[in-house]
Formats: structure tokens, C-alpha cells, sequence
């Protein structure tokens, strides 16, 4: 019925690249993100037989991916945790309009940078990811119920600090209105 080996080959192939970028958005190392994406799979991998297929694939892996991050952050606290990671929408944009979206983006993750790091994980998910309610629940071991309130306080505290650094919270909201449709 499952075959282990083909079954983490497919969902490497499809997600690897997924699960990449959110462990490069949470340690800004390049290096650390392919080895601990790597190390997701291995956990997958020698795990297979506890995924008991109740919810996605992709969902299990990055519960995986998640641990396997905490851990690292655990061990070593590394001082940087976001770089700017999107291109632009427009696929011809002119090098002006590149740097000006750059700088946008990373203002909005050096603000995201200073949230605790519950607010800065359910707003990557939810918003940046966008996995759905149940989903990152499951990736953080939450309740729904807490992802809801967590990602609530969350964007209160985003929304704040984008105030306190006098930016015109509509115009840098934008950024997660286009990731997700609503801030909601």
C-alpha cells in the first residue's frame, strides 16, 4: 500500500524546496537550511512508519522541519533569522523598481525579525506559507484555537511595530495581503 522509499523520494521532489526556503527564512544561513532540510527527510525517512497519514504529507514534513529548526536553535541561537526571500511579482521590472521592493521586503522582516519567535513562526506560516489554520497547528503542536489567537496578537504587535517605526502600516500590510488575501 505505502512504499517508504518512493513515498519520501516523491515528497522530497515536491516539498524540498518548500521546506528549504521556511528553514532559510528562520535561520538566514544557506548552508544551515540545506543541511537541516536534509535532516528532515532523514527524520522522515527513518519516522515513516509513525506518519499515520491523517494529515498532508507536506504538513508532517514541516511539523518535521520545525523540530528539527527549534533543535538547532536550541543548540546554537544564531543572532539573524531573516533575509529577504521574494522576488518581484512584476518578471520585468526595471533594477530601480528591484531595490525599492528589496528594501520594502526587508524592512518588513527586520520588523518581523524583533516579534518573539511564536508570532514570527505563526506568521510565516499562516501568512507567508500560507498553510491553513489546521495545518499550522498541527506543524506547532498548537490547538487551533491557540494558532487564532497567537496569529491575532501576532499582527496587532506586527502592526504596532511598523507604527513605532513610522511606516505606513497599509502600504508594508500589503506585502501579506498579496501572500494571502486578508490579514485574517
Amino acid at each position: 500500500m505505502f512504499n517508504k522509499k518512493r513515498d519520501i523520494n516523491d515528497w522530497y521532489i515536491e516539498h524540498s524546496h518548500s521546506i528549504f526556503n521556511y528553514i532559510y527564512m528562520l535561520t538566514h544561513d544557506y548552508q544551515k537550511a540545506e543541511d537541516l532540510t536534509h535532516e528532515t527527510y532523514i527524520k522522515a525517512y527513518k519516522s515513516y512508519e509513525m506518519f499515520q497519514h491523517n494529515s498532508s504529507p507536506k504538513t508532517w514534513l514541516y511539523r518535521i522541519a520545525h523540530n528539527v529548526t527549534v533543535d538547532y536553535f536550541r543548540k546554537s541561537k544564531p543572532l539573524v533569522f531573516f533575509k529577504n526571500l521574494f522576488l518581484a511579482s512584476d518578471p520585468t521590472p526595471l533594477p530601480q523598481d528591484i531595490v525599492e521592493m528589496k528594501e520594502e521586503v526587508n524592512e518588513i522582516y527586520m520588523i518581523l525579525q524583533r516579534l518573539k519567535s511564536s508570532y514570527r513562526e505563526v506568521i510565516i506560516l499562516r501568512k507567508i506559507k500560507e498553510f491553513s489554520t489546521k495545518e499550522t497547528s498541527e506543524i506547532l503542536g498548537w490547538s487551533e484555537s491557540k494558532v487564532k489567537s497567537t496569529l491575532s496578537r501576532a499582527l496587532v504587535e506586527f502592526e504596532e511595530r511598523l507604527i513605532k517605526e513610522g511606516y505606513e502600516y497599509e502600504q508594508k500590510v500589503e506585502f501579506f495581503r498579496s501572500k494571502s488575501g486578508s490579514l485574517e
